[in-house]
């Protein structure tokens, strides 16, 4: 069964590589500074799991020596390959197709663990157990997560949230079992870190981000979300409707300019 799920939760996310690149907010540099004051020093070995497009690997490239993004869905590697290859392949940085709870890396060799936006995507006990091996003593595990609308006016925030909670249900309604996608709590992320036992310390930390943005920029964040393009890909027509009168909303908002917005985000930690 949770072979199953774990295969459905990848094919979620075929399809929408670029849009999702394109649009979501850069990994902030507060990931940085927090996980290396944690860990004492700088890093020898990252790695990046879920890590999509490689937004949240690439934060590491100055920071890390070796960099490894470990990601399951083709579609989204296959951006951050062609990211990494316009930078002229960097050596330390590497991306691999895996699974969260088999991780192709010796045990006891890394010293930092990141989820960014894709923990509650994976099965949480297997997964904190191949953290916590591969991790070395005093290492760090960290799933950070963005709460959902970026912050600007209320009135496309509420929107916002209502045309993904329709894309949600209709989700829902239209997948087959075999196709249903199932993601754990976020806010189950703390306790079930603190209950597996394997973290000598562990807590919850709280931080944001300000990024410049249009109004094409804001609606695509809202349609990078995966129930929504899930709904769409499955046949929600009536969903289009809804996207256009979203698309005018934020563009009487935004005027024709560029406006800054607040990502905020919530940072669940391990150490081992």
């Amino acid at each position: 069964m949770i072979e199953h799920i774990r295969m459905n939760n990848v094919q979620r996310f075929a399809g929408f590589g670029a849009l999702y690149d394109e649009n979501r907010p850069t990994a902030p540099q507060e990931v940085v500074k927090l996980l290396t004051t944690y860990l004492n020093r700088k890093p020898q070995t990252v790695v990046d799991v879920g890590c999509g497009t490689g937004l949240s690997s690439f934060l590491w490239l100055d920071e890390a020596e070796s960099i490894i993004g470990v990601e399951p869905s083709d579609d989204m590697r296959s951006v951050a390959l062609a990211k990494w290859e316009a930078m002229n392949k960097p050596d330390k940085l590497q991306f691999v197709k895996g699974l969260s709870h088999q991780l192709e890396v010796p045990s006891a060799t890394v010293d930092i663990v990141t989820c960014s936006q894709s923990f509650h995507w994976m099965e949480p006990q297997s997964t904190l157990r191949e953290f916590a091996r591969v991790l070395r003593p005093g290492g760090v595990f960290a799933a950070y997560d963005c709460d959902w609308p970026p912050a600007l006016d209320w009135t496309i925030e509420e929107n916002y949230r209502r045309i993904n909670e329709l894309g949600d249900a209709r989700a829902a309604e239209l997948a087959q079992d075999e196709q249903r996608a199932f993601k754990w709590n976020k806010d189950e992320h703390l306790q079930n870190i603190r209950s597996s036992g394997l973290f000598r310390y562990t807590r919850e930390i709280v931080f944001h981000q300000w990024e410049m943005c249009n109004a094409a920029r804001y609606v695509n964040i809202a349609l990078s979300q995966g129930g929504l393009q899930t709904a769409l890909k499955l046949g929600a027509d009536e969903l289009h409707a809804e996207v256009a009168a979203f698309r005018e909303l934020v563009a009487q908002v935004f005027a024709g300019e560029e406006r800054p917005i607040l990502f905020g985000y919530r940072m669940r930690l391990g150490i081992v």
